[in-house]
């Protein structure tokens, strides 16, 4: 949950703060010059949107560590260390993608995450609440899904999705903003560029539509889970991957995220249900037993 979370915390970010710049720069002036321009308003919403996007994914494994506090494994201070590189390594070998970072950072819960730009250059990282509520079997399979992730390219796949998703609202922001800037707004019959509220308009439409449009990405999130868990149980065994989420089950406890993000994460009721970017785990735990 944690490596959808940053990265779409990232991608709203990074989109806010280029429509910020591109504003300074006077390309909202030059988009309604002459009445809005929607073939160009297209061509800067697929720039910005999957620039925006690809800058986000760049920045993954950095804004993970930093966010989290991750310590990567560089020189193995125990056994248990230890032993997690040599199991990220076996498994990454058997997956046919280059042997990723391995990090621990401090949190209650039992979680992990993979992120990265490309395959041969990711970061698995654990919580020591994982390492301390799990036994080596249940690692391993954990283990197995997040390299599952790094090996299906999902930080990629979701990556030209958010693309996607980051043109809609960018166009739709600025789309709608001019005309409610020039129904509301307007300041003389000849006017026809952006009015005082058309910059507060863009802004907000673009946090409420990229919030709606969070849930596509969110939908694609629970897809590609059913996928990891299928990955982890062939890298681990199924035995162990089922073993691992019912432990996750039964051990869950209030996640350390900002109370406004609660949403992100498993939850009661439908709206959570359409935000959450992990499907429930006894949904996960009958796929898997379904499985050959």
């Amino acid at each position: 949950m944690k490596r959808i979370f940053l990265f779409l915390a990232t991608n709203l970010a990074v989109v806010l703060v280029l429509s910020v710049v591109a504003s300074l720069l006077g390309v909202n002036r030059w988009l309604t010059a002459n009445g809005l321009n929607l073939e160009a308003l297209l061509g800067f919403a697929l720039v910005f949107g999957f620039g925006g996007s690809f800058i986000s994914l760049a920045m993954s494994k950095w804004i993970a560590k930093r966010s989290t506090g991750a310590q990567v494994i560089t020189q193995p201070r125990n056994s248990a260390e230890m032993w997690l590189l040599q199991t990220v390594e076996r498994q990454a070998r058997a997956a046919g993608i280059g042997m990723p970072e391995v990090a621990i950072y401090e949190a209650p819960e039992p979680n992990a995450f993979a992120t990265g730009m490309n395959k041969n250059n990711a970061l698995v990282a654990v919580s020591t609440g994982l390492l301390r509520s799990m036994n080596q079997d249940e690692v391993e399979a954990v283990l197995g899904h997040e390299i599952s992730h790094v090996a299906n390219g999902d930080m990629v796949t979701l990556s030209l999705i958010q693309g996607v998703v980051n043109t809609f609202v960018i166009f739709m922001a600025r789309a709608v903003g001019y005309f409610i800037d020039q129904a509301v707004f307007k300041r003389g019959s000849d006017s026809r560029g952006p009015g005082v509220g058309y910059m507060l308009t863009v802004m907000v439409l673009e946090i409420l539509f990229g919030i709606l449009a969070s849930m596509i990405v969110a939908w694609f999130s629970r897809q590609r889970e059913f996928r990891a868990d299928a990955g982890g149980a062939h890298l681990a065994g199924k035995r162990k991957m089922i073993a691992a989420l019912q432990r996750l089950q039964a051990a869950h406890a209030p996640s350390s995220l900002p109370q406004n993000m609660a949403a992100m994460g498993i939850a009661s009721g439908q709206l959570a249900r359409l935000f959450a970017t992990h499907p429930p785990l006894d949904v996960r735990i009958a796929a898997l037993q379904r499985t050959q």
